[in-house]
């Protein structure tokens, strides 16, 4: 029964947690964007050589777009004229860099692990991004011409009375939360789930920080499940409370979001199969050197959750719902 309550608690606060974290994070990005006119983004991302990559990357770091999402952006990019290595740096970043992924990552791993995370990612989506461009593989891109729904006239979002800018924020934060509502309640679900009922030794067996190829199969075993971040990052605490490394949840996190199907499916449309397949292997690449590093780099971590599982044992789960974020949360 103790057991029931708890993995109930777990459900009900890190629900509340990330449901709070979303809507925030969305709004504020909206905000943001409203003082960037589009043609200022467009100049920023034509930058020559590798300032347009970082560029792109920056901006990929400031849209909270899943996978399938940046794929019109992509086309759009592509056909107003932005260099293709600065269009490729934005199509990793986005899904990778999503802020909601971020701010998940910081409240319920620590700024440490959020700031390496962010660090190696965005460094991949600059390099790949230029690599791309510099192997000639935009000559794989398809002629096609994407007609943008969105492009209305370019209103002065700046000039607007703050009232409304918190207004239409909050609006488009709500319209953002909606679709992934279900696959962040189905991701709390089980991660409740896994927390409270899932054998540790089993986790340690199978996924623990001495299989070395934990990390690699958690890369690809997000493709056909479609792991959405906010349905991966909730999951993933949870087995890191049982004994997941660090580094196999962050190559779930980067393989289910930046290579999913259906946005490969999306990508087959505009780019030949030869360029898919590179993205691919760049996206799996990322997700594994991100998983290698973040073992090595942030053993810290691992030890502190491998001391919050060692006094939840001891003490007959005495912690309750705060033991695996806020108990990590407060010695970072």
């Amino acid at each position: 029964m103790n057991t029931l309550v708890e993995t109930l608690k777990y459900f009900v606060f890190i629900t509340f947690e990330l449901i709070a974290l979303f809507l925030l994070i969305s709004a504020a990005v909206e905000i943001i964007l409203m003082y960037i006119p589009q043609d200022k983004i467009r100049q920023w991302l034509s930058g020559r050589g590798i300032f347009g990559n970082v560029m792109a990357a920056g901006f990929g770091a400031l849209t909270p777009f899943c996978a399938c999402s940046t794929i019109p952006m992509t086309v759009g990019f592509l056909n107003a004229g932005v260099p293709f290595g600065s269009t490729m740096s934005f199509l990793i970043a986005s899904p990778l860099l999503n802020p909601i992924i971020i701010g998940m990552l910081g409240a319920m791993v620590g700024i440490k692990a959020m700031i390496a995370y962010f660090t190696i990612a965005f460094i991949a989506s600059v390099l790949f991004g230029f690599v791309l461009e510099k192997t000639g593989m935009q000559r794989y891109v398809k002629n096609v011409r994407l007609r943008n729904e969105h492009t209305k006239t370019d209103e002065n979002k700046k000039a607007w009375p703050i009232k409304r800018k918190l207004r239409e924020a909050s609006v488009s934060a709500w319209g953002s939360l909606r679709p992934v509502l279900g696959y962040l309640l189905v991701g709390v679900a089980l991660g409740a789930g896994i927390y409270g009922y899932m054998p540790q030794d089993f986790v340690l067996k199978i996924a623990g920080p001495d299989n070395l190829f934990a990390i690699p199969v958690a890369a690809v075993l997000g493709i056909p499940l479609y792991i959405r971040a906010e349905t991966a990052i909730p999951i993933g605490v949870a087995l890191m409370a049982k004994g997941m490394s660090i580094g196999t949840v962050i190559a779930l996190v980067i393989g289910g979001a930046g290579m999913a199907i259906p946005e490969m499916t999306m990508l087959a449309s505009i780019f030949r199969k030869k360029l898919v397949i590179m993205i691919i292997a760049v996206i799996f690449l990322t997700a594994v050197i991100a998983g290698y590093l973040f073992n090595v780099l942030l053993k810290n971590i691992q030890r502190k959750w491998k001391t919050i599982r060692k006094t939840k044992r001891d003490f007959g789960h005495r912690y309750s719902l705060r033991s695996p974020v806020h108990a990590h949360a407060a010695t970072t």
